[in-house]
Parts: C-alpha cells; sequence; structure tokens
C-alpha cells in the first residue's frame, strides 16, 4: 500500500490473436516501485478499457496481471488518499472519496463481468488488490502469493466487498482475517475460496502463450471451461509450498472468534499459550490496530452474510466515506507508512471507549449525500 502517481505508464493495455480468430485482452498493472499500487487514473483508464472488451465479440477472456515478481496488487493508493486528506484540511475530501467509488464500481464490473477473467495474483495481493482477484472467474495464485486484509492497521475496514467474500469463507475463518490481518498464502487461498488454480510463479508466459492456442468458442460458458482446463493443466509441483495457515490453526480460529464482540476475540486470542509466529503475529495486530476499525471489521461480518454484493459494495462506500472524515485512517496511514514511527494515536484509543453509536454513524451514508454514487449497482 505504496504511492502511485497514477501515470499513463502505470496500467497498460495489448491484445493477443489466438489461433482460433479470436482475442485475449491483458491489462498489466505497471508501478512495481509502488506494488503496482492502484490509483484513481488507473481505475479510470481501465473502466472504458472492460467497457469496450465487453461488447467486441472477437475478445473472449480477459488477463490481469502485475509488473515485477513482488506484487500483483498490494492495495489502493493509499499516500495518494492520504494526502487528499491532508489537503481537505479536516473538510470532505472529494477526491478521497471518489476513488473509493471509482474502486468498488471496477470490483463490482470484475465480479460481473460477461467473459472470463483471468487474474494472475502473484506476490503481494492485499486490500484493494484483493477486491480485483476476488472478483475475477479464474484466479491463480503461487508459490510466491501472499494475501492479507491490514486495513484495521491503518485505520481503515476490510472492504472492496469483503464483507461478502469473508463470510463466504468456512466458519469464522473470514471474522478471524479481517481482524487480524493475518496473511495466508496459495493453499490456503484455494481453501477458502479465493483462488482457482495453483502454478508455479515461473509457469506465467508459458500460459499466456497457452492462451492463444485455446480453441475459443465466443460463448462465455463454454470459454470459461476451456479456461479452467488449461489451467488444470499446468498445476503441479505445489506439495511443497507453504503451509497452509488457516488449515493448520482451524481449531484456534474457531475457538478465539466464538465470541460476541471484539474484546473477547482479543483475549481469547492473547490467553493462546503458544510461540506460533502466525498466532502472535495475529495478537500483536489486534493490540495496536484501531479500535473503532475492529469493531466496525467485526459489525461488518456479521451483517455481511445477509447482503447481496451491490448492497455489500454500497454499505462499504457509506463506511469508507467515514473513514475518512473522521481521524483514525489518516492518523494509521500517517504512523505507518508516512512518519514510520508505528505509534498511532488513535480516537478512541481503547476498545471500551468505542461506542455503537460511534460506530452506527460509520453505517450511514453521511447527509451531504443526496444521492448513493453506486446506487445503480444491481
Amino acid at each position: 500500500m505504496t504511492s502511485n502517481d497514477g501515470s499513463i505508464d502505470s496500467i497498460q493495455f495489448s491484445e493477443q490473436q489466438t489461433t482460433s480468430g479470436h482475442v485475449v485482452a491483458y491489462v498489466l498493472l505497471n508501478a512495481p516501485k509502488a506494488l503496482n499500487a492502484l490509483s484513481k487514473a488507473m481505475i479510470d483508464r481501465l473502466m472504458p478499457k472492460l467497457a469496450e472488451w465487453r461488447v467486441r465479440e472477437d475478445v473472449v477472456c480477459v488477463v490481469l496481471h502485475g509488473a515485477g515478481e513482488k506484487a500483483f496488487c498490494a492495495g489502493g493508493d493509499i499516500i495518494g488518499l492520504y494526502n487528499a486528506m491532508r489537503a481537505a484540511a479536516g473538510a470532505p475530501s472529494p477526491d478521497a472519496e471518489a476513488f473509493f467509488a471509482a474502486e468498488y464500481r471496477l470490483d463490482y464490473t470484475i465480479h460481473n463481468y460477461p467473459k472470463p477473467i483471468l487474474c494472475w495474483g502473484t506476490g503481494a495481493v492485499m486490500g484493494g488488490g484483493l477486491g480485483i482477484l476476488a472478483g475475477a472467474s479464474h484466479r491463480v495464485v503461487t508459490e510466491n502469493t501472499t494475501i492479507a486484509m491490514p486495513e484495521v492497521g491503518i485505520g481503515l475496514f476490510p472492504d472492496v466487498a469483503a464483507g461478502w467474500f469473508l463470510n463466504r469463507m468456512p466458519g469464522r475463518v473470514g471474522l478471524f482475517l479481517a481482524l487480524t490481518g493475518s496473511p495466508i498464502h496459495a493453499t490456503d487461498a484455494w481453501l477458502v475460496g479465493l483462488a482457482d488454480a495453483r502454478i508455479e510463479a515461473a509457469q506465467r508466459e508459458a500460459v499466456f502463450a497457452a492462451l492463444a492456442d485455446v480453441r475459443w468458442q465466443g460463448d462465455t460458458r463454454i470459454d470459461a471451461s476451456l479456461l479452467s482446463g488449461l489451467l488444470r493443466g499446468f498445476e503441479s509441483g505445489t506439495e511443497d509450498w507453504t503451509a497452509a495457515n488457516v488449515l493448520a490453526h482451524r481449531d484456534v480460529i474457531a475457538r478465539v472468534t466464538d465470541a460476541s464482540d471484539v474484546a473477547s476475540v482479543q483475549a481469547a486470542l492473547a490467553q493462546e499459550d503458544s510461540d506460533d509466529k502466525w498466532l502472535q503475529r495475529a495478537a500483536k495486530t489486534m493490540a495496536s490496530a484501531s479500535p473503532t476499525s475492529m469493531v466496525i471489521a467485526f459489525e461488518q461480518w456479521h451483517i455481511g452474510a445477509h447482503l447481496s454484493l451491490a448492497q455489500t459494495f454500497q454499505r462499504e462506500f457509506a463506511i469508507a466515506v467515514q473513514c475518512t472524515r473522521h481521524p483514525d485512517f489518516a492518523e494509521g496511514i500517517r504512523a505507518l507508512l508516512v512518519d514510520k514511527d508505528k505509534q498511532p494515536a488513535w480516537s478512541p484509543a481503547r476498545l471500551e471507549d468505542v461506542t455503537m453509536e460511534h460506530i452506527a454513524e460509520h453505517f450511514r451514508l453521511p447527509a451531504d449525500y443526496h444521492e448513493h454514487p453506486l446506487a445503480d449497482l444491481a
């Protein structure tokens, strides 16, 4: 989650002719120094391309991938959001709020795209990057993939439809990941429903080359099946990949999340007598995260099971706007990514001081919005 200036080179488009006479379209997030952080300028260039490819009969598949080996996309342009909030000097920031509207509309478009979308999710896939990956029809992870939703640590909340896809993970795994920001890897991603294929990172160019030889039909259902078959043919050598953290800790996750509030989850996790580094990291995150963000994430998960995808994005937009208008988000970015003192001054500072009135306010779109910018979804 670093800064990206959104220059024209930060997102690139290309097309690949296939032997069947069709076209595979490619989107490259090309800001490797910023871990391919997603900016509004990138979104504004991508959306028209997706609209164009949607109606072109020759385009049968869209591929999303990131430049470099370190990340597919490590999140949204957090530093850009911070600068926008600072420039607003305490007033609402139109630029920051417009970013979330654009990002969520992009994610919703990907979720509902009528043609197969292959997302090559190697390296860091966090926050906004996970929003893209989660919506793709064909999601590839590699031995280098690290997935996380670390938003509570910067005073935000797990967004980009996290309230929808975290609720679709087994048991209360999604709640645990939301509260702790714990990283998972390829096998876990496959087990919890965030990945469709596990392929070695070195096979990327071979997979992309093979797309040209698929006997595409121009029929979404058939083409999706053909793409799945191609990816299965590249799955191998995963036996020695990073152990599945969620699978290994399923009993602990079930035990500590069986609670009625965040404080109880935190206490139960702290009481786990373990030298396990993954659990220790989870407990440390909860101890240092924004109390408001954790309570938002807790409430978001419990309500999310009853919402449609469109309703999820609409509700998350309201929360995101409120986060830009409350102090914790900017303060969290300052402490972790700008000044890097790792000493955020949360407001309120303690879980016991977070009132439900304070949380309820975050779930309401501010009164100055006369119309919800995502009202047309669904």
